[in-house]
């Protein structure tokens, strides 16, 4: 892992010629200078009382100088691989070992789909999901604080006011003093914290994108399943309807004598498994409809209507490249972020080991009628001047803060890697899976046809007397079996394409770009 370096040479060197300007006179050991007057005092002679202090245009031009000193970058996705150990010899650059198209990544996943029902409940998803919402107001929180971060680049400017009356008549001390301050961030602490802010937002947004994406897939894959479960109690109220017809069959053997009471009983309790078979289903269903509108922002109340059939998956999708997908998928740019952000904490840790420089100025107005000013005294009056604060002693605090920082970026690191290795499997088990169940379909269809033919010749057998009802009742449940098995399988394809768009970060919508929060601070 690359160690974050902190050799501020360039600064270091711009304080240490800001004070041996200043050897030569008996004031440059001060750390507190002061300027008597403005911006273009003329230069005093030598021997002045105030010879050798700061003039305010030095002052200000070491501190532009001071705090033009630029920070690190954090790492680079690649060397960001690099550094995890595993990534950068794992991941296949040849392609994806399920077999896959290696053409671009399409977005608007869910237009391919061709469900305007599906695109409403997206839509309604996304406007009105509670935990969406809440991924929002972490965006704007991260915003704030990176207001917050820029904020404290610029000069602070506060005014104040004191007066009042002399008991004896006359008007107190009275001042009006407008101040301002300004950290010279040498060492880049502040500017560090404000990287580490952006870096922060930008890692909540990617989040955020994802967390959509994420929401988009999961209601498509509740409208299926929806779906699914009200095909299967069509599929379930078939096998009632046909135990009820051999339960009539049966019977009526059984009048003529040539049936048992034996056939009708079985008849009978193959009717009743039938009829409990759809009340479970039924039950699936509305709870099928109850996640759904729970994932919209509605009340629960299984109300939503269900499409009526089943969509099909269309050829397979291109699926780009494994390195594609690492910089594609929003969860793996908020991880990288996340990487980002303790980079600059590490920066920020180790400034904060250095002294602290500020410029602050004042102008004030002065007034008394029980005080007796100089005569020399005019109003307003004020002056510049820099501090300077440096640690000395903070049992070690300080430096455990950097070690802090440095194992909170070993760990942001260490979990890129396990988000990355978690998406190549995302990837990987969905083209297997759509592999599988493509081969499987083809299997199922032939099977169900071979067993509703089977079921024909058994129920013909049976009502001519060469067959008896327990053949008829073994074949149905073979149908029906058959025919959940063929859409259990479909279903899931459906479910699993919306799997693979969701792995490999393709948007439902729109192309997700996390916004750039380019600093308009100092």
């Amino acid at each position: 892992m690359r160690i974050h370096v902190f050799m501020p040479d360039l600064c270091a060197l711009a304080l240490r010629s800001l004070l041996a300007g200043r050897a030569r006179s008996p004031s440059a050991p001060r750390l507190v200078a002061r300027v008597r007057g403005g911006f273009g005092e003329p230069a005093l002679p030598a021997g002045h009382p105030t010879a050798g202090r700061l003039t305010g245009a030095t002052v200000v031009t070491c501190a532009l100088l001071l705090a033009g000193c630029a920070t690190k970058a954090p790492p680079t996705a690649e060397e960001l691989r690099e550094q995890t150990g595993t990534l950068a010899t794992l991941v296949p650059a040849d392609g994806w070992k399920g077999g896959a198209d290696a053409g671009a990544v399409a977005d608007n996943w869910l237009a391919t789909f061709g469900d305007p029902q599906l695109d409403a409940l997206v839509a309604e998803a996304l406007a009105n999901n509670p935990d969406l919402k809440v991924a929002a107001t972490r965006v704007e929180q991260a915003a704030e604080y990176v207001a917050v971060a820029r904020g404290a680049l610029w000069p602070s400017v506060g005014v104040y006011a004191s007066g009042g009356e002399n008991m004896g008549g006359g008007d107190a001390l009275q001042i009006i003093t407008v101040r301002a301050s300004w950290e010279i961030d040498v060492w880049g602490r502040v500017r560090y914290g404000r990287n580490a802010a952006e870096a922060t937002y930008q890692s909540v947004q990617a989040d955020y994108a994802f967390a959509g994406q994420s929401l988009a897939a999961t209601v498509a894959k509740g409208w299926f399943t929806a779906t699914e479960t009200l095909l299967q109690i069509r599929i379930s109220e078939q096998a009632v309807a046909a135990s009820a017809e051999l339960v009539r069959l049966a019977e009526k053997r059984h009048q003529v004598g040539i049936g048992t009471e034996h056939d009708v009983a079985l008849a009978r309790a193959a009717l009743a498994d039938a009829e409990d078979t759809v009340m479970q289903v039924k039950l699936a269903h509305e709870q099928a409809r109850r996640a759904l509108e729970l994932l919209v922002g509605r009340y629960p109340a299984a109300e939503l209507a269900a499409r009526d059939s089943l969509l099909r998956v269309t050829a397979p999708i291109p699926a780009g490249l494994p390195l594609e997908m690492l910089e594609r998928r929003p969860d793996l740019v908020a991880a990288e972020r996340r990487v980002a952000v303790a980079f600059n904490r590490v920066g920020e840790a180790k400034a904060a080991m250095l002294p602290k420089i500020s410029l602050n100025a004042n102008v004030a107005t002065i007034a008394s009628d029980i005080l007796d000013l100089k005569e020399d005294f005019q109003n307003p009056a004020g002056g510049i001047g820099a501090s300077l604060l440096a640690p000395v002693f903070t049992g070690g605090q300080l430096q455990a803060q950097v070690r802090i920082r440095t194992l909170e970026q070993k760990e942001a690191t260490a979990d890129y890697a396990r988000v990355a290795l978690r998406a190549l499997g995302d990837v990987e088990n969905a083209l297997a899976a759509a592999q599988t169940l493509r081969e499987r379909e083809v299997v199922l269809e032939r099977a169900l046809g071979d067993h509703r033919r089977a079921l024909e010749l058994a129920q013909t057998s049976y009502r001519v007397g060469n067959a008896d009802l327990r053949a008829v009742q073994q074949q149905t449940l073979r149908v029906q079996a058959a025919e959940l098995s063929l859409l259990r399988v479909r279903s899931e394809q459906l479910a699993q394409r919306a799997n693979l768009h969701l792995a490999l970060g393709g948007s439902f919508a729109a192309p997700v770009e996390v916004a750039s929060t380019g600093s308009s601070a100092p």
